[in-house]
Parts: C-alpha cells; structure tokens; sequence
C-alpha cells in the first residue's frame, strides 16, 4: 500500500495551532489542502496565519520563495462541509469533545467518497469510539501530531477496534512521505507517548508530595542526572498545567482508575488555585519579570574520603569505578558480594538506589541512578535521620571530587531518577505484551515525542535484565497500594532466561 498521491487534496477541519500546523504539513509536503472551521472567517485568518509562517521560512532560507508561492496556490479556505467531497484525507482538530467530534465524521461521511480516509489528531479520546459512530469505520484512525507539528517528526498512527488494515498503512506511508516519523500503535489510552510518559510525571510530584525534595531541585536532578532535557515541573509548566492535568486524568480514568495513572493532588491544587504555568505567570514556578530564580539545592563542599572499598559488583554505576580512579582516590577490592555499593572510610556504605530506604539499614547512603555518570554534572543522595553525618559528609565529598554538584534529598525508596525510570520500563515492556507497539516504535516515539536521552527497551538492556523488575519489587514491598507491582511482562523479561543466582 502507498502513499496518497501529492496529487490528492487533503483536508483538515479546525484551524486552531494543531490544525493549521498539520495544514502546513500537507502543504510543504506538495499537496492541494483545503482548511475549514465551523466558524465563519476563521478558515481565512488560518490560512493567512500560515501564509505568514511560510514567509518566515522564506526569510530562514529553509524555503525557496517559488515553493512558497506554489504551496500558497494550493491552499484554499473552504466555506463549508461540502467543499471537502474530493478529498483523500481529512484530518480533524476540534474541539476534544467524543460528542462534537462523532458528528462532525457522521456528516463527513456523507460527503466524501468511499475510499476518503477519515482521520482524528485526538490526543485524549478513544479512535474506536470516534469511529463507532460511523457506518464504515474501517476508513477511520488516528493521526496524532505533536505540537508544533511542522517542527516535530513523530506521528503516532493509531488503528482504532474496526480499522482496515489497508486504512492504517497509506496513512502511515502517507505521513511519511510527508518527512515524519511515523509509529504504529493500537488504541488504547494515551496512545504511546502519553501512556508510557506518564511516570515522568507521577514520581516527581510523589517526591514533592513525600516532602523529599523542592520542584527546583527535582527538575536539576532529573536533567543533570537523568539526561531529561527538562525537568517534570518546568515541562509541565511550559505544556499548562491544565493540559498535562487533563491528559493524565484522561488515561486514569480510561484505564478505569488503576492506581498506576492516579493525578497528583498536589497538581490539581495548582490548576485549582489558577496557577497553571507559563501561560498564567505562575506555575510550580513564578515567571514574574522580578521573580526570583528557583534554585536547586546543592550540598556544601566537603573534603572526600582518602579511599572507598568495593564489594561486589556496581552494575549500572560500575562507570564510578574509573571517574573515582580519576579523581585520585584509591579504590580497595573486596571479594564479598553484597550488591551495588561502595564502603567509605567511616564505615559507612554507599548505595546505588535499590527501591529500599536508608532507614531500614544502619549507616547507609543512597546515590541515585545517572544516564551517564560520567557526564552527569549532579547527583542525589538521600539518608535518613539515623545515618552518621560523617558517612553523609564522605559520600558528599566522594561525589564533588568527581565534579558533580550534590543534592540531598528525603529518603525515599527509589530516590528520583532511578524509580522514574523504572516504572517507564515497566509501562514499555506492558504495552508490548498487550500489543500496543513494537519495542522498536515504542522507543522512537518516546526518543522523538518526549525527547528522552534512550528509548525504554533501550535503557532497559543498557541497566541489565532485572533492574527495573528488583527496584519496583521493592518499591511494591514498601508501598502496597500496587502503583509499583511490576507488570507480568516485566517479570517474564527479568526471569525467562535470567542469569541471576538461584534462579529456577
């Protein structure tokens, strides 16, 4: 199956930011587009508003003035439904209504000819009960664009309970053949990227919510150590706070309130209170002109110990070794296996984070999980009340002679990036095993609609097999509420040719 021809007329019906960039889209790409809004005038202040944006990249060089003039004359503001009958492909961008947008298709469907693909940019409704109401839903799926859609690659193509195959395979050859990236996915909430992100989310306000750390501090760890590109509370500031709110109380409830998608409350009292972000002045962040800069907090300098013992093997932080052989510390071996930790001069042990809590150990200091701790510029530690402050005081050292900046944090079993990133593994190895996508889709989408450092099956085999299963399993142990019970698929990963001692 190919792609439609450049010569095919594509419409797309509401001309807000979304519709208008997936307008431009179809336009560059070569074909003729036709826009409509139920609002009178609006067709043509959209297509002025993208003749505008076109003259920009003219300005840029990313665009020849002859192709801008060619792509000009394609596009035409249609005065009504009817204007649309000769159209491939009509892609919807309403109002995120099931209601408004069932009838806009009912009619659509009317008008249009048998072989016309049919397709919702919804990022929160179900494509199969968009498509239900049609008398051929097998025509229908999802098309979903990721703000600005010119600029971004990623389209998540979704086939609804009655897609045709056939439907689902020219609207993938067709978005790609307009320069994106597109993934195929089964409907179900939240799609990928908004199904497996939502952790990213969920456990940096459950931080904040444990009072184990300030939204500044967070952010700063999960960029400077997480490889984020931003942090859980600036990102949601700069999305509205409404928007993300509304986005992950839509899966929570599609997934008839699994206590794995639950909202924050601490998120609903900032929507509640008006502060919805950037767009408001005032988010988690106040983004006044004389507002002052939220800053992370960062330890104060301490001298670092004069050698570390190992026992066992480091596994993900085994990179530690060289960068503290680097920094001049002399490194002691011993035989024993007793896990991922180092023990500093006082006695003291430090810690890879392991889903468990300072509290429960004596003298025990957990440092969190880094994309690259060679790279990494910060590091969180956390440990509790009972843990000496020269253990504290050694592995703070230990970590700004590697040069990182140094944050403590609260106890918290799994600590900030560690539990993060293990519950995105999960969601990604559960998606697979219910046919949601491929582990290879999954990865791009979240690569290139999130803009994570590693796709989750990437990060996953880079963390070793049972990672991700062991920390959430402790992390399960230590809140029952079954938020952090590993998925079935994410046991059969960590125990169907596992290498682990005692292992059946």
């Amino acid at each position: 199956m190919t792609a439609l021809d450049l010569s095919s007329p594509v419409a797309v019906v509401g001309t807000g930011t979304m519709g208008q960039g997936i307008a431009q889209v179809a336009l560059v790409a070569g074909h003729p587009v036709r826009l409509y809004d139920a609002v009178p005038g609006r067709a043509q202040e959209a297509a002025a508003a993208i003749g505008a944006r076109l003259d920009r990249l003219v300005a840029k060089d990313r665009l020849g003035a002859a192709d801008r003039d060619a792509a000009l004359a394609r596009l035409t503001p249609a005065g009504g439904l009817a204007d649309l009958a000769d159209c491939a492909l009509v892609v919807e961008a309403v109002l995120e209504r099931l209601d408004v947008k069932q009838q806009l298709f009912r009619e659509l469907e009317e008008i249009v000819a048998e072989d016309c693909l049919l397709a919702t940019n919804t990022s929160s409704l179900s494509v199969t009960a968009i498509g239900g109401a049609l008398r051929n839903p097998g025509r229908f799926l999802g098309l979903h664009f990721f703000n600005p859609a010119p600029l971004l690659p990623l389209v998540e193509v979704v086939s609804g309970f009655a897609t045709d195959v056939t439907s689902a395979t020219r609207a993938y050859e067709t978005a790609r053949s307009w320069g994106k990236t597109p993934v195929a996915c089964a409907d179900t909430p939240g799609f990928i990227v908004n199904r497996i992100a939502r952790p990213f989310y969920a456990e940096a306000f459950a931080v904040y919510e444990a009072q184990a750390a300030d939204p500044a501090t967070i952010d700063a760890v999960l960029r400077e150590s997480g490889g984020f590109k931003m942090g859980a509370f600036e990102l949601t500031d700069l999305i509205g706070q409404d928007v993300n709110e509304s986005v992950t109380h839509s899966v929570w409830q599609s997934f008839f309130q699994d206590v794995r998608f639950t909202p924050s409350l601490a998120q609903r009292r900032l929507v509640e209170s008006g502060r919805l972000g950037r767009k408001s002045g005032h988010g988690w962040y106040d983004y006044a002109e004389d507002a002052e800069r939220a800053e992370p907090h960062t330890a104060e300098k301490e001298r670092p110990p004069a050698y570390v013992v190992t026992e066992g093997s480091l596994g993900p932080a085994a990179e530690l070794l060289p960068l503290i052989h680097e920094a001049g510390i002399q490194i002691r071996e011993e035989d024993e296996d007793h896990g991922t930790r180092l023990v500093l001069p006082s006695g003291g042990q430090l810690v890879l984070a392991d889903g468990q809590t300072s509290v429960e150990f004596r003298d025990v200091v957990y440092f969190d999980l880094a994309f690259d701790y060679r790279k990494a510029t910060r590091i969180a530690l956390s440990a509790s009340n009972d843990t000496a402050q020269q253990t504290l005081a050694e592995a703070i050292g230990l970590f700004q002679a590697l040069g990182k900046d140094v944050s403590v944090v609260g106890d918290v079993p799994g600590m900030i990036v560690a539990r993060t990133v293990a519950r995105i593994v999960d969601l990604a190895h559960d998606a697979v095993a219910k046919g949601v996508a491929t582990e290879e889709d999954i990865d791009t989408a979240m690569r290139l609609g999130v803009n994570y450092p590693l796709g989750p099956f990437e990060w996953s085999r880079r963390l070793g097999r049972g990672w991700a299963y062991d920390l959430l399993d402790d992390l399960h142990l230590r809140d029952p509420s079954g938020r952090y019970a590993p998925s079935l698929a994410l046991y059969r990963h960590a125990y169907a040719t596992d290498q682990r001692e005692g292992t059946p």
